[in-house]
């Protein structure tokens, strides 16, 4: 049977595969990328809005796993710190796209997305990687080899024939929006050479409340404020300072989104809808003498809060016979449980929209039979894992992106080093 033979072969042609490409041709080394997709990218094109949010300062080479999401985040450290944000601009800057900072440490395109994708791909083609895309593969068998420096380790069966290889990288992602070609791959192949899985669930993705219509919340529709959000109790407890976004089937906004990576089904969520201000304390101290209604000081006390949401609260059962009433007259113990409804708002989710609309996967191939230096499986020689195939989900804002960059470098060095053509 005829093969094409390859140093290194990458399955997954995303971020984190051209990126692991691009590094290992540049060494002088043979390395094929292979996608089931014929359009490549797709990720990368439809994220920060068309502009691609590619990193985050805040990853400047210090220790970054306090930003991921993982059974083990310390696993982040090494690759995080050996190719850190400011590596990855430099990129950038050498292939002349512009950039802007929109806001923490948030890196993106000036232009549109699909700079980051062309600048990857002229790097694989500076490293004359061998391009596959529109090419399922069907079976992936290990090889029986002799000890030789040079063998070849894998076999790679698809439907642009067959591939061997000494170095298979994984780089197929996560089940994130299925509508651009996410699958199981990566999970399948990894299970298939003995590897754990943590159960893959939605990331970064709106959440939905048992009854929203019902109470009328889906009027409050297009509603969008900052807030903090939090999920957890005692040492359990994360929190996170950012914009809500009211939808009819529930919240989205990137507080949401971030807090969807830590809820966990059965736990609630607090919104503090007025998180700069004790509510309960100014509404009560600030009462005597005053001769205006309770809604007018309300207003004066929540500048931030939209009128329309300001009015369907004081609207609720137990506040809707004071709203008109004049303030200094409002008893504390109804202020008090008003302030509280606003600067502690506890829902309890019923689900989240699932992987169609979720920016990540949470979950993935167990970080503790992978080597966080090189990402070689610890079970399997030449087989490694790079970006969100793993179970390392970033926050918000461009961790992401900059995992697969990191994760692939270091796979890539730790390929290249080798020395077998």
């Amino acid at each position: 049977m005829t093969h094409s033979s390859f140093h290194s072969l990458i399955i997954g042609a995303g971020a984190a595969g051209m990126m692991a490409a691009a590094r290992i041709g540049q060494r002088g080394f043979s390395v094929a990328l292979i996608d089931h997709a014929s359009k490549i990218g797709e990720k990368i094109r439809i994220s920060g809005g068309g502009r691609c949010n590619f990193t985050n300062l805040n990853l400047n080479g210090n220790d970054g796993s306090s930003y991921y999401v993982s059974q083990q985040p310390r696993f982040v450290r090494h690759a995080l710190s050996r190719f850190c944000a400011h590596d990855f601009v430099r990129m950038v800057e050498a292939h002349g796209i512009a950039y802007h900072e929109k806001h923490k440490g948030q890196l993106f395109c000036n232009g549109s997305a699909q700079e980051i994708i062309s600048m990857l791909q002229r790097e694989c083609d500076q490293g004359s990687v061998s391009w596959h895309t529109g090419c399922t593969v069907q079976a992936v068998t290990a090889l029986c080899t002799p000890p030789e420096h040079n063998a070849e380790r894998f076999e790679i069966r698809t439907t642009q024939g067959t591939f061997r290889c000494r170095h298979l990288i994984v780089a197929t992602g996560g089940l994130a929006v299925p509508a651009i070609g996410a699958t199981a791959f990566g999970y399948e192949t990894a299970k298939q050479f003995g590897h754990s899985i943590v159960p893959p669930e939605a990331a970064l993705v709106p959440l939905r409340f048992a009854h929203w219509a019902d109470n009328g919340f889906d009027a409050l529709s297009g509603i969008a404020l900052p807030v903090r959000i939090s999920t957890g109790t005692g040492r359990q407890c994360v929190s996170f300072d950012e914009d809500l976004l009211f939808r009819h089937k529930g919240l989205s906004g990137p507080a949401v989104l971030q807090i969807s990576s830590y809820w966990q089904p059965g736990n609630s969520l607090t919104v503090n809808l007025v998180p700069d201000t004790d509510l309960s304390a100014a509404l009560c101290s600030g009462k005597s003498g005053q001769k205006i209604q309770l809604n007018t000081a309300l207003k004066q006390l929540c500048p931030a809060l939209p009128d329309r949401l300001l009015d369907f609260w004081l609207a609720q059962p137990e506040f809707s016979a004071h709203a008109a009433q004049k303030w200094a007259d409002v008893p504390n113990a109804l202020l008090h449980q008003l302030g509280n409804s606003l600067n502690a708002w506890t829902l309890l989710p019923s689900g989240s929209d699932g992987h169609k609309k979720a920016e990540a996967t949470r979950g993935g191939v167990n970080v503790k039979e992978i080597n966080p230096k090189t990402m070689e499986s610890r079970l399997q020689n030449g087989l490694y894992f790079i970006g969100e195939v793993m179970d390392i989900t970033g926050w918000l804002g461009g961790y992401n992106f900059q995992w697969a960059w990191a994760s692939a470098v270091c796979a890539a060095e730790a390929v290249a080093s080798d020395g077998a053509a």
